[in-house]
């Protein structure tokens, strides 16, 4: 992982979207989660994909190595990300993780980016009930409260408490992943506001992903949260080209705790069926 390279491009509005470039073969682009950034998330995955693939890990505005702007909004997000990818001249698979799940997602929708889709765990917002969203606004209100007070590994560590399991939140601790990601709850704080808006688009609507030309593989954790699993089997039934792959073992944090069968899944999906290779 130290022989890196960077690369960038400016969006419409003005911001650099940096990130960082390992290893050799087609181009993989990572689409973080909403808490850390490119390299954080994916420092594990890592190791297992730059013997076969050219992996570009960008960071979101406002994280990393890209610049910052205060519209987070998803629109926005969306347009950053297909900026990227064309910015690489070449077809590109899309890998992401939550978040990024829904950004590669809605890119493929609008933008013929030419390479699959591997999508973990996206988060179809309106398939959550009332116990599921009261715990999502319990997790907001609190990483808002440790903002204010300035703890910001707090503020990460307890929003983390909605997706992550308790073994979960140990593990990353234990790497190191919440001490890191602390400098961005202020960004998460923002973006979660902002995503939250009326006029925030839905990933889930049906004739979004109806429209996704390419083939995609959704992958979920085997003891992640119901919500998530429903999610993983909607983008399923209304992707035309999709099929739906559990990681066994793992709940939403699979790109920490079980990298290598992370890995091994799109990997899997990827190659043999010749989708880059």
């Amino acid at each position: 992982m130290n022989d890196h390279r960077t690369h960038g491009v400016t969006t419409s509005d003005g911001v650099t979207i940096g990130a960082t470039v390992h290893g050799q073969g087609p181009p993989l682009v990572l689409l973080q989660g909403a808490v850390g950034d490119g390299d954080l998330d994916w420092q594990t995955v890592l190791p297992h994909l730059t013997d076969r693939f050219t992996c570009h890990l960008p960071s979101m505005r406002c994280r990393g190595l890209s610049g910052d702007h205060p519209d987070l909004s998803i629109p926005r997000l969306v347009d950053d990300v297909i900026t990227y990818v064309d910015s690489i001249g070449e077809p590109a698979g899309l890998v992401g993780w939550s978040l990024g799940s829904g950004l590669a997602l809605l890119a493929a929708a609008r933008s013929d980016l030419g390479g699959a889709v591997v999508a973990f765990e996206p988060a179809m917002m309106d398939l959550m009930d009332e116990q599921e969203q009261a715990v999502l606004g319990a997790a907001v209100a609190g990483l808002g409260e440790q903002v204010e007070a300035g703890d910001l590994p707090a503020a990460v560590r307890g929003f983390l408490g909605w997706p992550f399991t308790e073994v979960e939140i140990a593990v990353a601790d234990r790497a190191g992943y919440i001490e890191a990601a602390g400098r961005y709850a202020p960004s998460l704080l923002e973006f979660l506001r902002q995503a939250t808006s009326a006029d925030s688009p839905d990933i889930d609507q049906a004739s979004v992903l109806a429209a996704i030309p390419v083939p995609v593989l959704v992958l979920q954790g085997s003891a992640t949260r119901p919500f998530f699993a429903d999610s993983a089997r909607y983008v399923a039934d209304h992707v035309p080209d999709a099929r739906v792959q559990e990681i066994d073992g793992a709940a939403h944090a699979a790109p920490v705790t079980h990298p290598e069968a992370f890995a091994a899944a799109l990997t899997g999906f990827l190659s043999p069926a010749g989708q880059l290779v």
